[in-house]
């Protein structure tokens, strides 16, 4: 049984989820919130919530502004976007800021059920549809490497074989080992050994951070540009 809060202030979004969580989530119980304040206020009632679902649009909170508090009032607590927003740089944005995964409202309810599933049992979960588009391009001045990064994200992925780059394109898509095992027809110990490998060549702490260098390099673009290489 899961105890999970939702912070979103259109119930008629709240009333779905009920409906998604008690035909997929037997036994699991889903409190609701309309507000940040609202959410706060649940969570200090019930310390042994497994997940809060937070939407980006509530009335006492801007944007990232919730999740940013959250994590720093309650580091306990792991925190899922669930938003009408798909923007690419949004959801990287969201999981840097340590969302432990990011949910289209868009998304059919099966998919939605697997989606609460893997984030229940501990894994990162992306919009894979969403993790595969093109970042908007950003303004000239935005673009222009700073003088001051010596390692930049693009530089890193070079340090890559590309087996290893084809599990890190996985993981960006939101896959746990086991499905990146079965999607290249490798065994999922040799998973393990490549996102160690690509951890440690990439010198990041984590595999969300791995994932968050990934998306500012536009690892599909340098993909693409590898092969013509």
């Amino acid at each position: 049984m899961y105890s999970l809060l939702v912070a979103d202030d259109h119930p008629l979004f709240r009333d779905a989820l009920q409906v998604v969580v008690n035909s997929g989530l037997p036994h699991s119980q889903l409190l609701e919130a309309d507000s940040l304040a609202a959410a706060i206020s649940l969570i200090s009632e019930h310390d042994g919530l497994d997940l809060l679902l937070l939407d980006l649009s509530l009335p006492d909170a801007e944007g990232l502004d919730g999740l940013t508090h959250l994590r720093e009032a309650f580091p306990w607590l792991p925190v899922a976007i669930i938003s009408a927003h798909q923007e690419r740089q949004l959801v990287l944005d969201a999981i840097s800021l340590g969302a432990v995964g990011y949910i289209p409202k868009s998304t059919p309810r099966e998919a939605m059920i697997s989606a609460l599933t893997q984030i229940l049992e501990g894994q990162l979960y992306l919009p894979s549809d969403v993790m595969r588009r093109p970042p908007s391009a950003r303004p000239l001045a935005e673009s222009r490497p700073s003088a001051a990064t010596e390692h930049p994200a693009g530089d890193k992925l070079d340090r890559l074989t590309d087996k290893q780059l084809a599990v890190l394109s996985c993981m960006t898509q939101g896959m746990s080992n086991k499905l990146i095992a079965r999607e290249l027809s490798i065994a999922e110990t040799t998973v393990k050994t490549h996102v160690s490998a690509i951890l440690r060549k990439l010198e990041a702490t984590s595999r969300v951070h791995a994932i968050v260098m990934a998306g500012e390099a536009n690892l599909p673009l340098y993909l693409a540009s590898r092969t013509t290489r």
